[in-house]
C-alpha cells in the first residue's frame, strides 16, 4: 500500500480551515493559546489581526517564539488530523506590511461566507484598534495514524 502525501495532508488542512490557535508564553514562561483567524502564503508565513493590547500580542513582543495549532473540529473522536507549526511571530510594518495586507485579504475574497471584512491599511495602523501580525515556520508536524496516539511526525511542505 502507498504512503500518503503527508505534505497533501497539512497543506488541505491548512488550506480548508479559516482559525488557528496561537500559543504564546510571557516572559516568565506562562503559556497562552488564543485561536484567530489566519490566512497562510506557501505553508510557511501566516497572518492575522490582533489587538496589540492582547495577551499574545503582548507576549510576541517579550517571547516571539509561538506554536499553532491548525485543526478540524467537526470531525468525530478519534478521527481528527492537524498541523502542528513552530514559528517566529512579529507584528508587521514596513515594505511587509502592504503584502501581509494582500495575502490576508485574499484569503477572505469572499467575506461574507466567514464574516470577515477585507481590512485596508488604516485598519490595522496607529490609532486603529488592531495590529497585522506575521509568524514565520520553521517546521510542520502532523499526527502520525499508524497506532500511535498524539504522536506527531514531521512534515515538509
Amino acid at each position: 500500500m502507498d504512503q500518503p502525501d503527508l505534505g497533501s495532508i497539512a497543506r488541505t488542512i491548512i488550506d480548508s480551515i479559516v482559525y488557528m490557535v496561537l500559543g504564546t508564553a510571557d516572559e516568565a514562561g506562562r503559556p497562552w493559546t488564543s485561536p484567530v483567524y489566519f490566512a497562510s502564503e506557501n505553508y510557511r508565513e501566516f497572518y492575522w489581526i490582533s489587538s496589540p493590547n492582547v495577551t499574545h500580542s503582548r507576549n510576541i513582543l517579550v517571547r516571539p517564539e509561538v506554536s499553532i495549532v491548525i485543526f478540524d473540529s467537526r470531525v468525530r473522536v478519534g478521527m481528527g488530523q492537524a498541523v502542528y507549526i513552530s514559528a517566529i511571530a512579529r507584528e508587521l510594518n514596513g515594505v511587509e506590511f502592504d503584502r501581509g495586507i494582500q495575502i490576508y485579504n485574499g484569503r477572505f475574497q469572499n467575506p461574507s461566507e466567514h464574516g470577515v471584512r477585507i481590512i485596508r491599511p488604516e485598519d490595522v495602523q496607529d490609532p486603529a484598534p488592531y495590529r497585522l501580525y506575521e509568524a514565520t515556520a520553521h517546521e510542520h508536524w502532523i499526527l502520525d495514524k499508524a497506532g500511535r496516539p498524539d504522536h506527531r511526525i514531521p512534515v515538509y511542505i
